[in-house]
C-alpha cells in the first residue's frame, strides 16, 4: 500500500506545469480577487468564460428573442460533444440533463426491473443517489445500503450484498462528505461478475479527474456541472453506454425526444436512436450554454494536469491542516485522496467556524459534523494562508 503522504496517483508533469496551470487558471476565477473559495464540492463559482456566455445569450435573448435560438440549439450540441470527448464516450451516448437526480432518475424510472431485484449501494451516498433507488421499492426491488467500516467503504462489503438478483450497483466516484475517491474500473467490474450494470454518480470527480467511460466500463453515469465542472445549477450530463438505451423505458417524455421533434403536426412516438431521447422536452439553454465555455476551459486546461494540481494543492492542505492540530477525516491515500478534504478541529464547533470563516471570506463547508473543504485548480497558498488563519482564529475564540 502507498503511503498515506503520497499527495496523488497520477503521474506529477513537475511543479513548473502545476504551477503554470494555476497561475493561468486563476486569472479566469473572478471569484479569487475577493474569497479563498474553497467550496467546490457544494456550488462553484463561474469562470470568466460562462459569465461572458451567459451574458452573451441573456444580450440575444432580449434583444432578438428566439431568432438566435438555433445558433443556442448548436451550443447545446456542442456540449454534446465536448462532454463526450471528456469521458471518452460517443456524443450519442451522451444526454443532457437538469442535475444528477434528474440522471439518476432516468435509470431508476426506466430500469425493467422485477419483483425481487435488488439494488446495491454505499450507505453514505448523497441523497440523490438513494431517493431514486427508494422510490421504486414499490415494485418489489429491495434497496441494500452497505454500512462503511470505520468511515470507509470496503468494496469487499459492497460485493458481499451482491447476489444473482443484483441488477444495479451504485456508488459516487468521489464520496461528498469524506473525499473518498473510488477506481470506477474497480466498480464496474464488481458490479459485472455478479451480472449487474453499473451506475456511477461522478458529480464530485468529473472535471477535475480523468475518466474513460467505456475504458471503465461505467454503463451510466449523471453529474450536474455546478461543482468541479464550474458550470451553472440546473444544466448537468447523463451517460448511457450504447447498448444499454434501448434497455431503458424512455421517461419524462416530450416533443424532443422524438426524431421529427420540429414537426410539431406529426404525433408518433419514433424515439430519437440516440440518448438524445430522454430529453423530454425544451432545454435550459442557458445553463448548457454556460456549462459548455466551463467544459471547454478545462478541457483547454486538460484535466489530468487539472488533477495533479487539485492533489497537490489538497495535500498541502493537509499538512497545514496538521501542523494547526486538525484530524484529517479524508482517506489521503494516493489511490483514494480527491480534491476533498473533511477534518476535525478539536474544541471547535464547526458551524460556528464556519460562520467566522465566512465572515473572514473564506468559504469552506460542515458536513456530517465536520469540516469540509474542497479546492480547485486555481486556489493556491495564498488560500490556505487566509484559511489557516482564520482557523486559528476560530480556536482562540473558542
Amino acid at each position: 500500500m502507498q503511503s498515506a503522504m503520497q499527495p496523488c496517483d497520477v503521474p506529477n508533469p513537475g511543479a513548473e506545469p502545476v504551477t503554470s496551470l494555476r497561475t493561468r487558471m486563476r486569472a479566469w476565477m473572478p471569484v479569487a480577487e475577493r474569497y479563498a473559495y474553497l467550496d467546490h464540492a457544494a456550488v462553484s463559482p463561474l469562470p470568466q468564460p460562462a459569465r461572458e456566455a451567459i451574458r452573451r445569450w441573456c444580450d440575444e435573448a432580449t434583444e432578438h428573442g428566439d431568432v438566435r435560438w438555433p445558433r443556442w440549439a448548436e451550443e447545446c450540441e456542442a456540449l454534446r460533444q465536448e462532454a463526450a470527448a471528456m469521458i471518452g464516450a460517443a456524443a450519442e451516448e451522451v444526454a443532457l440533463v437538469r442535475n444528477t437526480s434528474h440522471g439518476v432518475g432516468i435509470v431508476a424510472e426506466g430500469f425493467p426491473w422485477r419483483e425481487g431485484d435488488n439494488v446495491v449501494l454505499p450507505a453514505d451516498e448523497f441523497p440523490s443517489n438513494q431517493y431514486p433507488w427508494l422510490a421504486v421499492r414499490d415494485r418489489g426491488v429491495e434497496v441494500r445500503r452497505v454500512p462503511l467500516r470505520d468511515g470507509r467503504l470496503e468494496l469487499a462489503d459492497l460485493e458481499a450484498a451482491c447476489d444473482r438478483r443484483t441488477r444495479l450497483v451504485t456508488l459516487s466516484w468521489v464520496s461528498y462528505w469524506s473525499g473518498r475517491r473510488t477506481d470506477p474500473a474497480e466498480a464496474a467490474d464488481l458490479a459485472h461478475r455478479h451480472g449487474a450494470l453499473l451506475f456511477l454518480d461522478a458529480i464530485q470527480g468529473l472535471g477535475v479527474f480523468p475518466l474513460d467511460a467505456h475504458q471503465a466500463e461505467v454503463d451510466f453515469l449523471a453529474a450536474d456541472g455546478h461543482k468541479w465542472l464550474l458550470g451553472p445549477e440546473g444544466a448537468g450530463l447523463f451517460f448511457c453506454r450504447r447498448q444499454h438505451l434501448d434497455l431503458l423505458r424512455p421517461t419524462g417524455v416530450g416533443w424532443n425526444s422524438v426524431v421529427q421533434a420540429m414537426r410539431f403536426d406529426q404525433i408518433v412516438p419514433d424515439w430519437k436512436p440516440t440518448a438524445a431521447r430522454l430529453e423530454g422536452g425544451s432545454q435550459n439553454m442557458v445553463g448548457m450554454i454556460g456549462l459548455r465555455a466551463a467544459v471547454g476551459m478545462l478541457r483547454e486546461l486538460q484535466v489530468p494536469r487539472i488533477a495533479v494540481t487539485v492533489l497537490d494543492i489538497t495535500h498541502r492542505a493537509c499538512q497545514r491542516l496538521r501542523s494547526l492540530g486538525a484530524e484529517i477525516v479524508s482517506d489521503r491515500r494516493s489511490d483514494a485522496a480527491s480534491g476533498i478534504v473533511t477534518f476535525v478541529l478539536t474544541g471547535v464547533d464547526p458551524d460556528e467556524a464556519r460562520r467566522r470563516c465566512l465572515a473572514a471570506d473564506v468559504v469552506l463547508s460542515c458536513r456530517s459534523g465536520r469540516l469540509r473543504i474542497s479546492p480547485h485548480a486555481y486556489n493556491d497558498d495564498s488560500d490556505l494562508d487566509r484559511l489557516i488563519d482564520a482557523l486559528r482564529r476560530c480556536r482562540a475564540a473558542a
